[in-house]
């Protein structure tokens, strides 16, 4: 019998928690998931998990050839940048076949009132005259950009905010998705929400916020997508489960 192909999974999300699961199914593969370690809970995935960065290219390379990693799927959150490019640099690096699984985009529908920005920081710039009480739900990280303002945020996020973090004025709420749409219903009524910035995180989770805003007619300041690295990309568990097997078969 022919040696286990070592795939490595970039985690995070619960695409990469469904497609750890799927992979461990294939006899000809040994799962491997890399988590951040952002949150102090983390969702652990089938097969081997690993917890931390790398250091970089050069320590993701380096992770790489010691554990002679020979598939490298990056189904990290759209927003994780970095690491995105991380990957895509050292799996070049390395000849080490790579693919993206990034969820597609959310797309404003009819009676959606969006306001597109491209950060954090020109988000907080549209706030001001938009509502007094604003649901923020960029996470923990960035929340610094909207310290400034003189507005009531209800501010959710899975972890609190680290100690030195300087944190807007409002309510922190500490909870993980997916969030049912009854939920964001009474959220928004509860706190008289008058507007929400979200990312563009696209899938199921968090998008009842959306069609929430849409009912009750408030806006929506959306952030949009860092840039992705060029590349394979794939917008779902199952087809990137069909590249797997592609490669497994090669």
């Amino acid at each position: 019998m022919s040696k286990p192909k070592r795939l490595l999974i970039l985690g995070g999300t619960g695409d990469a928690t469904e497609l750890a699961i799927k992979a461990t199914d294939i006899p000809e593969v040994e799962v491997t998931t890399s988590l951040a370690g952002r949150t102090r809970q983390p969702i652990t995935s089938f097969g081997n998990t690993r917890i931390g960065g790398f250091g970089g290219v050069a320590g993701l390379i380096d992770y790489l050839r010691e554990q002679q990693i020979d598939l490298l799927i990056d189904a990290t959150h759209p927003f994780a940048a970095q690491i995105s490019l991380n990957a895509a640099a050292a799996a070049t690096t390395m000849h080490i076949p790579h693919l993206m699984l990034i969820r597609p985009v959310w797309e404003p529908r009819a009676g959606d009132e969006w306001i597109e920005v491209e950060s954090n920081t020109t988000a907080a710039k549209v706030l001001p005259g938009l509502a007094q009480r604003i649901f923020l739900t960029i996470g923990r990280q960035e929340l610094a950009a909207f310290a400034h303002l003189k507005i009531w945020f209800l501010m959710r996020m899975i972890d609190p905010p680290l100690p030195d973090t300087i944190v807007p004025p409002g309510k922190i709420l500490l909870d993980r998705g997916p969030f049912s749409l009854g939920n964001e219903r009474s959220l928004l009524q509860q706190y008289e929400i008058g507007a929400i910035v979200s990312k563009n995180s696209g899938g199921d989770a968090t998008y009842a916020k959306i069609i929430a805003a849409r009912e009750r007619r408030i806006p929506v300041v959306m952030v949009q997508r860092p840039a992705v690295p060029a590349g394979e990309k794939v917008a779902d568990v199952e087809s990137a489960i069909a590249w797997l097997r592609d490669r497994v078969s090669k």
